[in-house]
């Protein structure tokens, strides 16, 4: 196989060449082999393509910065094959790449199919948690708890084989392009957006699924205004490999059934695939409130520049973890509002959010201002922080053996013990 460019992505088609076209979206740590036993009884009516994510299944490690630039990535092979509509089934991120492409480009997409999908994955908290652990451990020990992730325990007893293979999927990814795609993840949040997909949609999800599971499901069907939900008795995470058929029987009656014609025309643009017909009673109706899109942001103030408020809780969120400055806020008041007002206008939407330097860059100046400041509760929240932003446990040894040179022996033995309890903590992986 020809070396993929950097804005497209490895891909496979099976089925005939003059059918339509219908995609299928792998989830992270997974190959487009997970879609292998859908492949038989798909390719009867469609041509089936099949991506696999950077770094994944032996594709070119070319780390994606977020779902978007995903969703981009596969258009670009797409407009490099000459295909210009399709149907789209994804499984988890494969899932949030499918939104994506329903939102941003609804001409593309004639219909969906979201898989143990969320309009938010957890919290960035926990993603970016799992990236420091991989950047620390390596993937191993993501790979050997994936199958307590993605299998009952019954199907996992049951197919030992399955199991290892799955172990072997995640282990033999790109540890760069896993974290990213973490990252992706993290910052993936659709929630408000949801209403704006005008695309009919079929959402699955696996009775027994615990990272995904039927909660986000009837998530996405009350805010997609032309969704159905189907669960999947039996399954966990990675349904299409535990429930084949059950998916296999729906995917094809979804996409039988429910292919949206094009917006300019009064027929499908598809050849072999009827109109758009109704699966089941359409949902009710969601309130207005809930599926109404985010309120515009109002313009900046005429005189001077922008406040840089919004920019700096963004930033320190994505720095310091959501559930560090929710804390933060939640416990100011009268007193001690002004300064948390102030620290993330000015620290983080200023100073963090200059381009001057990168966020490592700043992480180790904000290491070694804390050292020498003698900041020890502080200085545990910024190397939380530093591995955040990509410092190994090693790098911040260096930074913190510097500081015994220039801040003094004993600044620098109370800095190691306090970073020592942080970095064991963030970097044990969770059973």
């Amino acid at each position: 196989m020809s070396e993929t460019p950097m804005n497209t992505l490895q891909y496979r088609f099976d089925g005939p060449e003059d059918a339509p076209v219908l995609i299928l979206g792998p989830s992270l740590g997974t190959t487009w082999h997970m879609w292998d036993r859908q492949i038989p009884e798909l390719v009867q009516q469609w041509r089936v393509f099949r991506y696999d994510l950077p770094g994944h299944g032996g594709a070119p490690a070319h780390p994606a910065v977020s779902v978007g630039d995903l969703a981009d990535r596969l258009l670009a092979t797409l407009d490099g094959l000459g295909v210009e509509r399709f149907g789209y089934a994804g499984c988890a991120l494969g899932g949030a790449v499918g939104v994506q492409l329903a939102l941003r480009h609804p001409e593309r997409v004639a219909s969906l199919a979201l898989i143990a999908a969320s309009p938010r994955f957890g919290t960035p908290d926990e993603f970016r948690q799992r990236g420091v652990v991989v950047r620390t451990n390596g993937l191993d020990p993501i790979a050997r708890t994936s199958p307590d992730r993605w299998f009952t325990a019954g199907f996992a007893a049951a197919q030992p084989a399955i199991t290892e293979w799955a172990v072997q999927m995640v282990r033999t990814t790109d540890p760069g392009c896993y974290i990213a795609a973490c990252e992706a993840l993290a910052a993936f949040d659709v929630r408000s957006e949801l209403g704006l997909i005008g695309v009919p949609t079929l959402v699955l999800a696996g009775s027994d699924d615990q990272v995904t599971g039927p909660a986000e499901a009837r998530t996405l069907v009350a805010g997609i205004p032309d969704a159905r939900l189907a669960v999947v008795p039996g399954a966990s995470h990675l349904v299409p490999v535990e429930q084949p058929a059950a998916v296999t029987d729906l995917l094809v009656r979804h996409f039988s059934t429910a292919w949206q014609p094009a917006p300019d025309a009064g027929r499908t643009v598809v050849p072999g695939i009827p109109v758009r017909a109704v699966l089941s009673a359409p949902p009710q109706p969601v309130p207005v409130a809930e599926i109404a899109p985010a309120p515009l942001v109002e313009p900046p103030q005429a005189a001077g520049r922008p406040d840089p408020y919004d920019t700096g809780l963004k930033v320190r969120r994505e720095v310091l973890g959501d559930a560090h400055v929710d804390r933060a806020l939640s416990q100011a008041d009268d007193f001690s509002g002004d300064f948390q007002e102030f620290a993330t206008r000015y620290a983080w939407g200023e100073i963090w959010d200059r381009p001057g330097l990168d966020r490592r860059s700043r992480s180790c100046v904000t290491l070694g201002a804390l050292v020498a400041g003698g900041h020890l509760e502080e200085l545990a929240v910024h190397t939380r922080a530093a591995l955040r932003n990509g410092l190994t446990p090693d790098e911040i040894k260096e930074v913190l053996l510097q500081t015994a040179v220039y801040c003094g022996v004993p600044a620098a033995g109370s800095a190691f013990r306090v970073a020592q309890r942080i970095i064991r903590e963030e970097t044990t992986p969770q059973e």
